[in-house]
């Protein structure tokens, strides 16, 4: 038990720094790392090991991949960043668009992805009309966030959660989407208010506009919207998210097009190998730990009441990052009196908790890194301002949507 518990704590400290202090090691080597201790220290064996892995979230993961990397070849993210600035005649109607864009996005693809490949066009289109890219970068990040809580495939622990809850598709997304809704109301008032200078004073003429570009390939494009819209499409129907996520990637494979080598280039493999070592990690944790009076003593934080387990899930969100702080609480959702419930709530607050900081969520840290290749500093204090309000307000409005 002992030997279990320095593992997870281990692994989970690294996920919270990012490194391993005086080394090289990341978030995916730590993971890794642990998952190859609990089977060398006996915790588990390799075949409970493999059993630890939920193999649904990695094939819903993969497959979303493979969708998304064939429209960022086909130039569609190119798309509607330059369709967003060509119809904003003003620099709130710019960022209304840039968050609705990101929000929509991010609800049916996966919100990481989105923010790396939306984050250069928008920085491009405000450079363009003269604006200040700051808030626009930041209205990428909090919309992404928010958006993706609205669908199981928004989001990896919503994909998690999904998998795990095993709640239809449709009913995820009746239940979060009008969360999602409020939550992006909330985000464009907050960022509006941070940077009166920027959107409460007469729009300057948008000069360069001419400059505003975009590249397509029409046939992959129309290709790979028809097949997330046919997935999306099968999603609500009830088909098994996993089956239809990868079925999807794999048909789009096939073309003359674009050699496949290049999508799989696209595909982030150290996050799916982390996924796999986290699965493994919280499994031996949960064997070697979960006994009897472990559980009663988490019943004694009455996670069964809503504001506590949102309380908990920001909090753990924010130390460790969101798909580790579910997997930690995922043993004790299930034994609640509503479990459906406390699997939405959870869904709701470990991902609106990524908006608090700037290191809240991995999507926050690739729209700032992003932004600083293109020379946009995004600061902590900066970002602050507006996402800790936002995830204050949203997680209210959520747990009052799912009272």
């Amino acid at each position: 038990m002992t030997v279990a518990l320095l593992i997870l704590a281990g692994t989970y400290l690294v996920m919270a720094l990012g490194r391993l202090p005086a080394s090289r090691l990341d978030r995916t080597g730590a993971a890794l790392l642990g998952a190859s201790l609990m089977v060398a220290t006996g915790t588990l064996s390799l075949d409970e090991a493999y059993r630890a892995i939920d193999l649904d979230t990695i094939t819903l993961l993969l497959g979303m991949m493979i969708v998304v990397a064939n429209l960022r070849l086909a130039g569609f993210f190119g798309l509607a960043a330059l369709w967003v600035g060509r119809h904003a005649h003003r620099p709130v109607v710019l960022l209304v668009g840039v968050t609705a864009v990101s929000a929509l996005l991010s609800a049916f693809l996966v919100n990481d992805a989105v923010c790396l490949m939306l984050t250069p066009f928008v920085i491009e289109i405000t450079r363009a009309m003269r604006r200040n890219p700051v808030p626009y970068v930041i209205a990428v990040a909090t919309a992404s966030n928010i958006g993706s809580v609205a669908t199981i495939t928004g989001n990896p622990q919503n994909m998690v959660i999904g998998t795990m809850s095993r709640i239809p598709y449709g009913a995820f997304t009746a239940a979060l989407a009008p969360v999602a809704v409020l939550g992006v109301v909330v985000a464009v008032g907050a960022i509006v208010l941070a940077h009166r200078d920027e959107f409460l004073v007469a729009a300057p003429p948008r000069h360069g506009e001419a400059k505003l570009r975009a590249r397509w390939n029409g046939p992959l494009l129309a290709k790979s919207l028809a097949a997330i819209v046919g997935a999306i499409v099968l999603f609500f129907l009830g088909v098994a998210p996993p089956k239809v996520a990868i079925v999807a990637g794999a048909l789009l494979l096939v073309t003359r097009r674009i050699r496949p080598e290049r999508v799989m280039r696209e595909i982030d493999w150290p996050l799916l190998l982390l996924f796999a070592g986290l699965f493994i990690v919280v499994g031996g944790a949960e064997k070697a730990v979960l006994t009897p009076e472990m559980h009663r003593a988490v019943g004694g934080l009455a996670l069964g009441q809503p504001a506590i387990l949102a309380t908990v899930a920001a909090v753990l969100s924010n130390l460790v990052s969101n798909v580790p702080a579910v997997l930690v609480l995922k043993p004790f959702v299930g034994d609640l009196a509503d479990p459906r419930k406390a699997w939405l709530v959870l869904a709701m607050a470990a991902t609106l908790a990524g908006n608090f900081t700037i290191l809240g969520s991995i999507a926050n840290l690739i729209v700032v890194q992003r932004a600083r290749a293109t020379g946009v500093t995004v600061g902590f204090w900066p970002y602050f301002r507006v996402g800790a309000p936002v995830t204050v307000i949203t997680i209210a409005l959520g747990l009052w949507l799912l009272r």
